[in-house]
């Protein structure tokens, strides 16, 4: 029988090729959505439709996050728009403790399905500087899980799986082309609207992902 594994799942271009990545490694995949009051709600439907097509247990957890601070949450605040070339800002869309959240979620799903390995697609190239991002987070983190769980003390464990992190945007569109992941069901526009704005950190990190991979963006083909 395949390993169990809990992958983050948003809806995302990096959630998805994760996924198909671990899929790819054998892996027996079981994805966490989170509906978090976050303004692009479409991503959500979108993370559904992956892990269906991927053929992978999904399930929608909502939480409720109401001190906001993170213009993704609060529909009153401009979403940032930053030259990710020059500024070493945090932007208004880092959501507060958001990736410790969503990994705590998933190290007691792991544990309570005797899942020894969490997915997740962080990556700190081309991205938006979130400093739960980083590489030394995710080392500070294994650490933790492992001192703070029963399947850790028992000396079982858990293995934090970034295989996205040292990659550029452009290498893991090349990466997922060849895993074939679906990028024409992921959302990556922070807006939420019906087509991607274009603005957004998220949308211009996937613009510039896709010129330097030499495809073209399903989304901007299919609508």
């Amino acid at each position: 029988m395949s390993e169990k594994a809990v992958v983050l799942l948003s809806g995302g271009l990096d959630s998805a090729t994760t996924l198909y990545f671990a899929k790819a490694k054998g892996f027996q995949c079981y994805c966490l959505i989170f509906d978090y009051g976050q303004r692009h709600k479409k991503e959500i439907a979108s993370a559904k439709k992956i892990a269906q097509r991927a053929g992978c247990a999904g399930q929608v957890i909502k939480i409720s996050l109401p001190w906001k601070g993170s213009s993704l949450l609060d529909k009153r605040s401009q979403l940032s728009a930053i030259n990710y070339q020059l500024s070493t800002a945090i932007p208004s869309t880092y959501v507060p403790a958001r990736n410790i959240i969503f990994l705590s979620f998933a190290l007691s799903y792991a544990e309570a399905i005797k899942a020894s390995s969490i997915f997740i697609g962080a990556n700190t190239i081309d991205y938006s500087g979130y400093p739960d991002c980083r590489p030394e987070f995710y080392r500070a983190f294994r650490r933790a899980v492992n001192l703070g769980t029963k399947a850790g003390v028992e000396g079982r464990g858990f293995s934090i799986f970034t295989p996205l992190i040292k990659m550029t945007k452009a290498g893991i569109i090349k990466l997922g082309t060849r895993l074939k992941v679906p990028y024409e069901l992921t959302r990556s526009c922070y807006q939420g609207g019906k087509f991607p704005c274009g603005r957004c950190d998220s949308c211009l990190f996937r613009a510039k992902g896709f010129q330097e991979a030499g495809y073209r963006d399903p989304l901007l083909t299919t609508g």
